[in-house]
């Protein structure tokens, strides 16, 4: 597949840290959806739907960073895509508070830092890839 843009130096690093980061999400939650008891134990009072995107959200910052690597323009669409889900996420769980569910702080900051780092990266893409 031809490259569709000349991936820029920021873009480059983005691209790796999306990858190595969607590595160590799929680790991380899988470890608690599959591992044993003790790892989802030891994760304290995790919110159950958030681990699960957080899973999902990993296999997407890994194709994400390749996409974005490579300058391919549907990278773009994919990052969006996070951010939107990063976003709706982050919204279910500020639900879930309100309700008086269980939550760790640090599900807090992790899903505003995922949220704020997808949406500056789409915006980013957007601006600097022009259409085919």
């Amino acid at each position: 597949m031809p490259r569709q843009n000349q991936t820029p130096v920021w873009g480059k690093a983005i691209a790796i840290f999306a990858i190595l980061f969607g590595m160590i999400s799929l680790f991380k939650a899988g470890s608690i959806l599959f591992g044993p008891e003790s790892v989802g134990e030891a994760a304290g009072s995790f919110v159950p739907f958030v681990v699960w995107f957080n899973f999902v959200a990993g296999g997407f910052y890994i194709l994400a960073g390749v996409g974005i690597y490579l300058g391919l323009h549907w990278a773009r669409w994919v990052a969006g895509l996070i951010a939107l889900g990063t976003i709706i996420t982050a919204a279910a769980f500020v639900r879930h508070l309100v309700a008086g569910g269980a939550y760790e702080m640090q599900t807090v900051g992790a899903l505003g830092v995922r949220a704020g780092f997808w949406c500056i990266v789409t915006a980013l893409l957007w601006r600097s890839w022009r259409k085919p």
